[in-house]
């Protein structure tokens, strides 16, 4: 099937329309392969389908090898039918706050522990790994950086009396630092992990991702400070003093913060800083796809997005718990 026949407008169409396997094998494939289906490890055209097993083989001579809609896919080598996969995958693009992995467990019926890995896999997928330069059209690039993690008032005592609460040098150090750009013009925003605040690290953020001689918009951390007069336009905003001056604020991007640290708080309760990036990039993409006036993207587009982005990607159990090259004992 070159192209989707019908695509699902709401999670009670898509539970019932993907309940028949041969039409979610149809369905992934059409997103994988909108010219027609390919061999992923030789890219030959050449293929046979075996419907009873629902796989194709590869009719290539120097290849002849079986695939399926999974293979070289965020959905590589799981057991679990796609239908169940569809679903979880509409839920988490299309729940502002996100959606918890008990909750997914409950709903799909599977462990708590699989959909937990199911998540962290789609995540995976919703990351935009090509970028273009933000204020590329003229506008400002907002520009702040943000610490997430629990507050000092929840901690035991004894672990409270070990660590620094705050320091000029080294701020917030039990939280992990997160960096995001905000182009005002395409309403797009991108935000990364980031080992510390110091100037090196957000100056080479606004570097790598904003065009040459475009504006930049940030608080008044030092951090922002001198950078290169030649390629930006750089004008500040002290919170201490103001909140706006004229169209020099950051307040778009702590919008983005806001949405994210509310999801994190409210649904995921505890994210470990290893596992950080990959909830940041399910936020970005929700935000990016969000319904505006400028693009009224819907519950069926960010779907159809998010599948067409499964492919290439793989994230195993092993890399996940940080277990990879560990030998059994």
């Amino acid at each position: 099937m070159a192209k989707t026949e019908k695509v699902p407008q709401s999670l009670l169409e898509a539970t019932r329309y993907f309940a028949d396997p041969d039409v979610c094998v149809d369905f992934v494939a059409a997103m994988r392969w909108p010219d027609g289906v390919e061999c992923p490890h030789c890219g030959s055209k050449r293929v046979s389908y075996l419907s009873s097993r629902r796989i194709w083989k590869c009719m290539a001579k120097e290849c002849h090898k079986q695939f399926s809609v999974k293979t070289q896919s965020v959905f590589e080598d799981s057991p679990i039918s796609l239908d169940k996969w569809l679903t979880a995958v509409w839920l988490v693009v299309n729940c502002k706050n996100g959606i918890s992995s008990y909750e997914i467990a409950r709903d799909l019926k599977v462990t708590q522990k699989s959909a937990w890995f199911m998540l962290h896999r789609i995540r995976l997928a919703l990351k935009t790994q090509n970028w273009s330069k933000m204020g590329s059209g003229g506008g400002p690039v907002e520009v702040d950086e943000a610490f997430i993690g629990g507050s000092p008032k929840n901690w035991h005592l004894a672990k409270r009396a070990k660590r620094a609460r705050f320091s000029e040098d080294k701020p917030a150090d039990h939280k992990t630092a997160v960096v995001g750009l905000l182009d005002r013009d395409t309403r797009q925003v991108r935000a990364k992990v980031i080992p510390n605040v110091k100037r090196e690290v957000l100056q080479d953020a606004i570097l790598q991702n904003v065009v040459g001689t475009g504006k930049v918009y940030t608080d008044g951390w030092k951090a922002y400070s001198n950078l290169p007069a030649l390629e930006f336009v750089h004008e500040t905003v002290d919170h201490l003093n103001e909140y706006v001056r004229g169209e020099v604020h950051t307040n778009g991007i702590e919008n983005f913060w806001s949405l994210l640290k509310r999801g994190l708080k409210g649904t995921y309760v505890a994210v470990e800083p290893f596992h950080l990036e990959r909830y940041v990039d399910e936020q970005v993409f929700r935000f990016n796809n969000r319904a505006t006036k400028y693009a009224p993207m819907t519950d069926s587009d960010r779907f159809i997005l998010a599948l067409s982005q499964i492919a290439g990607k793989r994230l195993t159990y092993a890399e996940l718990t940080g277990k990879v090259g560990e030998t059994a004992v």
